[in-house]
């Protein structure tokens, strides 16, 4: 899998990022990981520059000057990921709340399924999520009916960040019209290349609350995700000029 890039953006993970690169790593020891880290005041960046020099060159850095959100960390691994030639990326979360297990699961979809996108779902069967609190359940399962009833898109976990992507998927898109920066971001990305017509699969995943450090969403990122999807599916039934 050295054709993979695994991008972790991260804020404040700093116990977290060295355990989910070792957990990733002693399943696929050819894989490679991006960090792409808001300058965390936690330290964060120095845990990976520690762990840098044991990881065969597969563990890449970048440290950005400031918190610049979790849709622009993701935007820059992609240019990265297209500038190294890599065929496949593979976003995941910091907080082991993804099984480094479904890697390979997600990237099989895309290579031996022949998808262009393959996303780690929560509600394709049932829901498997697991210690999250009972208002959190019910938020995300009914964001993600939410967003199926406004876009059109069969996606039952679309603001899933446990995605496999083509690059060629990635290069169907113009990255300066992506618009959100936080919950959105997931959704926006899976809608544009929805109404692209790509082949999009979903596989059942189990999804592990983090035990260390706090969770990132707000109410400013659910309320940019709720008006967000509405204006979204308003542009796209008038310009194709914003994918």
């Amino acid at each position: 899998m050295n054709e993979v890039l695994i991008i972790i953006p991260t804020y404040n993970e700093s116990e977290n990022i060295v355990k989910i690169t070792e957990s990733i790593f002693l399943i696929h020891q050819d894989i490679n990981i991006l960090v792409v880290d808001d300058n965390s005041p936690d330290g964060t960046s120095g845990k990976v520059k520690e762990v840098i020099s044991n990881s065969n060159e597969n563990l890449h850095l970048i440290t950005r000057k400031s918190k610049m959100g979790l849709g622009s960390a993701y935007l820059c691994g992609f240019k990265w990921a297209i500038e190294k030639k890599y065929k496949y990326v593979i976003s995941m979360d910091a907080d082991l709340s993804h099984n480094p297990e479904d890697l390979k699961r997600l990237y099989d979809s895309c290579v031996l399924g022949k998808n262009d996108i393959c996303i780690g779902s929560r509600y394709i069967n049932g829901i498997n999520v697991v210690n999250w609190p009972l208002q959190r359940i019910i938020l995300s399962y009914f964001a993600s009916i939410y967003v199926r009833i406004i876009t059109g898109m069969n996606i039952k976990d679309p603001t899933s960040g446990y995605v496999c992507y083509s690059i060629k998927s990635l290069e169907n898109l113009n990255f300066e019209k992506i618009k959100f920066n936080g919950y959105a971001f997931q959704i926006e990305m899976k809608f544009k290349l929805f109404l692209k017509k790509l082949r999009i699969k979903e596989i059942s995943i189990i999804f592990t609350d983090r035990k260390h450090g706090k969770s990132k969403l707000d109410s400013s990122i659910i309320g940019e995700a709720f008006f967000g999807v509405i204006s979204m599916k308003i542009k796209s039934c008038f310009s194709k000029n914003n994918l």
